[in-house]
């Protein structure tokens, strides 16, 4: 029988690619998402969802819920006997976060609470946590490691997956012979599946630099805004370690089985280590796409900072992760996304 894992948020973009890696790994996903950044399909499921059935050939449990119900969690968990949780849901862009913090911190941190609550009640002990490299904050040095200072956060939403971590660790302190926890501080997920038939799409103007240079490369905006040129950087623009959310995706593949050895509260990084620029990353998209991608130079942008990369070497050593696909491939899969399915999800022309 294969074990089940819960998948909070499985119908968003790098949740949705984390169910595919569960199933071919040989999981049993159950996923639940209250649609805020996943796009309605038939049968009310996430289309990301219903695409990967076709694609693979198989049922996925779906469960239209958000974490602040809290009667609807309960009703799952004791309906299933899950292996472990894969907690993605929650708000998640920078700029939304300095506008409206206390929506980030009333959704983020009261979903989350409920999640472990829960979990505690019910002997559910093994959680994969979607952290981000914002916790961060300003990097002291580069590249940056796990010891680095973390909780300077620049922004809202860094403030709420570093108050996430800090409840889980506290957690697996009070319970230490009974939770395993692995935290994984994402840098920046870009890229598609390969079929091109699930990636990211944002609701509204995209918050993330490759959705929407690759919408101005399909026609979908006439240009892309540069927020700020004038950063200490190559360019002047600010640095970034993208990272395919396939990789991503295999790299909590490889947490799940830090469990089977009764881990404890582990953290690791992923990212490639490498650090690219906006402008370079206009450049790599125009060679994937073959399109110019027009551009234009804005204000710097509350709450960014000029260069943010990771040192992996930890996942590698102990998750026996790495990175392995680089920059052109990330741009190809996600041009082939983006111009099969100009207007995401909605368009219907990918099945």
């Amino acid at each position: 029988m294969a074990e089940k894992v819960l998948v909070t948020g499985g119908g968003g973009y790098v949740g949705s690619h984390c169910v595919v890696e569960l199933i071919e790994a040989g999981y049993c996903p159950v996923v639940v998402d209250n649609f805020s950044n996943a796009v309605r399909g038939e049968g009310d499921v996430p289309e990301s969802l219903r695409r990967i059935e076709n694609l693979l050939g198989i049922s996925i449990e779906f469960h239209e819920l958000d974490l602040l119900d809290r009667p609807g969690l309960e009703k799952i968990f004791k309906k299933h006997s899950f292996f472990a949780v894969m907690h993605f849901a929650g708000l998640k862009a920078v700029g939304e976060s300095v506008e409206k913090p206390l929506h980030y911190y009333r959704v983020n941190l009261t979903g989350s609470m409920n999640l472990l609550e829960v979990m505690q009640a019910h002997g559910v002990r093994n959680l994969v946590f979607s952290s981000s490299a914002t916790v961060y904050g300003d990097p002291q040095r580069l590249p940056i490691d796990e010891q680095h200072p973390v909780g300077g956060c620049t922004n809202p939403y860094g403030k709420t997956k570093y108050f996430i971590e800090e409840m889980i660790v506290d957690q697996c302190k009070a319970e230490k012979q009974d939770w395993n926890a692995v935290l994984l501080r994402y840098f920046n997920p870009i890229g598609a599946h390969s079929s091109g038939l699930i990636g990211e799409d944002p609701q509204g103007i995209p918050n993330n630099l490759l959705p929407y240079i690759a919408q101005v490369a399909v026609g979908r905006r006439k240009y892309l805004k540069v927020f700020g040129n004038d950063y200490n950087t190559l360019d002047g623009t600010g640095v970034r370690d993208y990272i395919h959310v396939v990789d991503l995706a295999k790299g909590h593949i490889a947490a799940l089985r830090m469990f089977k050895d009764n881990c404890g509260c582990k953290v690791y990084n992923l990212g490639t280590g490498t650090g690219y620029s906006v402008l370079q990353m206009v450049k790599a998209m125009e060679k994937a796409s073959g399109r110019e991608i027009s551009y234009q130079i804005a204000p710097r942008r509350e709450g960014d900072i000029a260069s943010c990369y990771a040192d992996p070497r930890l996942a590698e050593k102990e998750l026996g992760w790495k990175a392995d696909f680089g920059i052109e491939k990330m741009c190809e899969d996600l041009w082939r996304w983006q111009s099969k399915n100009p207007t995401g999800f909605n368009n219907g022309t990918a099945s």
